[in-house]
């Protein structure tokens, strides 16, 4: 897929997810008032934080769509990344407060009312978010983004959220009410294992952690390919949002000409963007003595 077609993409799921969680924000708040459970209080709550996340997220893919310039020559992925740590926070922000407010409800426990509504909010929820998770996971199957997966990791969580109150409404339909504020502190436990998860592979790409074993692996099974590669040392690689950064040096015969040497260079170049589309690829030939 070519890269207006990816920033389209990308443009799309970020304008879903606010749109998304505005929409949710508006059923929950009714559900919540209505009900007044504190497991609805707590899908609300993440819904705010979806929305602050989304609209970060916004910003940060519009940023990083910026091509190359000459302060940043390796483009503005990075800030994809700075987003998903930001996301890490509004997450773990909004699990304590859902830990707060479901104490509060154990100690001070209170009956909840119009739990049909509630339960129709929640499978309107449970519906919204599916359809925009799954929107998301193609969008991050296109373009690997580092921002959309984090955003999708959040909208995971508020799924998962909205299941477990959905089944705290219904509990209390048969009168488990008591079950309302576990299931929130349930929710607020997963929620920061969630937010862990986000914040830790944020850093990682910050800190230029190198791609996976299996992409290394794959490059040089791409290098080795070329009959006239006598070897392959100092691969060196990371991501900066969603593009790869490869550098390698290659043995080469040393008794081959510079013209020979920069064409077998070119075609190992050729093959890593075959296999990697948009990779920044840098290659230095050593000439090996045979």
């Amino acid at each position: 897929m070519s890269i207006p077609s990816e920033a389209r993409l990308l443009r799309q799921a970020t304008y879903a997810s606010v749109a998304t969680a505005l929409a949710l924000i508006g059923a929950k708040a009714t559900a919540w008032l209505l009900t007044g459970s504190v497991s609805v209080l707590a899908s609300l709550v993440d819904s705010l934080m979806d929305v602050a996340a989304s609209l970060i997220n916004l910003f940060a893919v519009a940023y990083s769509l910026k091509p190359a310039d000459e302060e940043h020559r390796f483009g503005h992925g990075k800030s994809e990344s700075l987003a998903g740590l930001a996301q890490a926070l509004f997450i773990a922000g909004s699990a304590t407060f859902l830990v707060v407010q479901a104490v509060d409800r154990i100690l001070l426990p209170r009956p909840l009312e119009d739990l049909g509504i509630g339960l129709a909010v929640m499978g309107f929820a449970i519906v919204a978010t599916l359809l925009l998770v799954s929107f998301q996971r193609h969008v991050v199957r296109v373009t690997g983004s580092t921002a959309i997966r984090a955003d999708s990791l959040h909208y995971v969580t508020d799924l998962l959220t909205n299941l477990g109150t959905a089944a705290a409404l219904g509990l209390a339909a048969f009168g488990w009410s008591g079950l309302d504020p576990a299931f929130a502190l349930i929710i607020a436990a997963y929620i920061l294992y969630n937010a862990w998860e986000i914040g830790h592979d944020a850093f990682q790409v910050l800190m230029d952690r190198e791609l996976p074993e299996a992409i290394q692996d794959r490059i040089r099974v791409l290098v080795h390919a070329n009959p006239r590669v006598l070897g392959v040392h100092d691969l060196r690689t990371r991501q900066s949002g969603r593009l790869k950064i490869i550098q390698l040096h290659l043995d080469l015969d040393g008794s081959m000409t510079l013209q020979q040497a920069h064409d077998i260079a070119e075609e190992v170049e050729a093959a890593i963007h075959q296999a990697f589309p948009g990779a920044d690829v840098v290659i230095h030939q050593d000439p090996v003595t045979r």
